[in-house]
């Protein structure tokens, strides 16, 4: 008879409830647990209600034991008087930076306002003193330039004393012929100059190519000693303004190249610096001598330029053959 659904179905309740009542005693170590833990209490209500109702019940009358309000000691807190201190509390205690410690003195720290420029010209003095260039190439490298200096300051001066002698009737110390014929010898000087430094500066990467440094490149970098003298070659060819300009895009674009080059290891490490010096003062100079010339464009004779007496040369054959006839 113990053993039909009936029975069993009658004695169930009893069972649930005693292993429920069983479970408190267990439940209330995990709740002490989970209290000292710092785990709020209504959350694990919440947590056991799902499963156990007749556990959260005794949960919740524990919890609502153990909590008991002091009224005489919060009467006590209130009647209390903050104490005065005035060496941690003062009109400028609350203000302290967000890491520092409180009461501690902060000391101001003094910004530099040319640390900016400093750094800047730190860069610039380390750039122009080139202390891993040789000292003969940085020598004659410097010297090399002096030519490019001397034609562009003698330019400079001739059309200053042409624009004055074209204004007032005399220069200062040349006469109006005098200086434009010091500006016509002055032309192929600085032109043809400025060729034979980029036939130069195209040559040093065959000697690189034939020393093997960086190893062996071939082509590429004997493309660069043959197109330099041939962008140089063309410009004697153009009138001066436009080989002036075409010289200085040449020397620019020249050194890009060798930045390009030394960055792949084709040059030692120094060539680059070292060439950005040169290529600075050449440019100026190549600019000086355009601002220059552009002051007195419209009174300076134009002297014939080789595409000119090809011109005219061809001219003076077909009036002989014409005449032959």
């Amino acid at each position: 008879m113990m053993r039909t659904s009936a029975t069993r179905a009658l004695l169930r309740p009893f069972t649930c409830t005693k292993a429920s009542a069983a479970a408190p005693g267990l439940r209330f170590t995990h709740a002490n647990a989970l209290k000292l833990a710092g785990f709020p209490k209504r959350t694990e209500s919440l947590a056991i209600s799902a499963f156990r109702p007749i556990t959260t019940s005794l949960v919740r009358s524990y919890a609502s034991a153990s909590v008991v309000r002091n009224v005489d000691r919060e009467k006590e807190l209130q009647q209390m008087k903050l104490g005065a201190d005035p060496e941690l509390v003062s009109s400028s205690s609350s203000v302290h930076a967000l890491n520092s410690e409180l009461g501690a003195e902060q000391k101001e720290e003094d910004v530099d306002m040319m640390a900016g420029i400093n750094h800047d010209m730190k860069i610039i003095r380390d750039t122009f003193a080139l202390d891993d260039v040789p000292k003969e190439a940085y020598r004659i490298g410097l010297a090399g330039v002096i030519p490019y200096l001397a034609t562009s300051t003698a330019t400079v001066v001739c059309s200053f004393e042409l624009a004055n002698a074209t204004q007032s009737g005399s220069g200062y110390f040349l006469s109006e012929h005098s200086a434009e014929y010091a500006l016509h010898i002055l032309e192929p000087l600085q032109v043809g100059y400025g060729a034979a430094i980029l036939s130069f500066l195209g040559a040093i990467h065959w000697g690189l190519e034939w020393a093997g440094y960086g190893g062996t490149q071939g082509y590429p970098r004997y493309a660069i000693g043959v197109i330099a003298p041939a962008v140089g070659w063309a410009t004697v060819m153009l009138p001066v303004e436009y080989a002036l300009i075409s010289q200085f895009l040449a020397f620019n674009v020249l050194y890009t190249i060798d930045s390009s080059a030394t960055n792949r290891g084709w040059t030692p490490p120094w060539y680059s610096s070292y060439r950005f010096i040169l290529t600075f003062v050449v440019g100026a100079s190549i600019v000086i001598s355009l601002i220059g010339r552009g002051q007195v464009m419209d009174r300076i004779n134009k002297l014939p330029t080789a595409t000119d007496r090809y011109r005219e040369e061809a001219a003076e054959r077909r009036r002989h053959n014409e005449n032959d006839d």
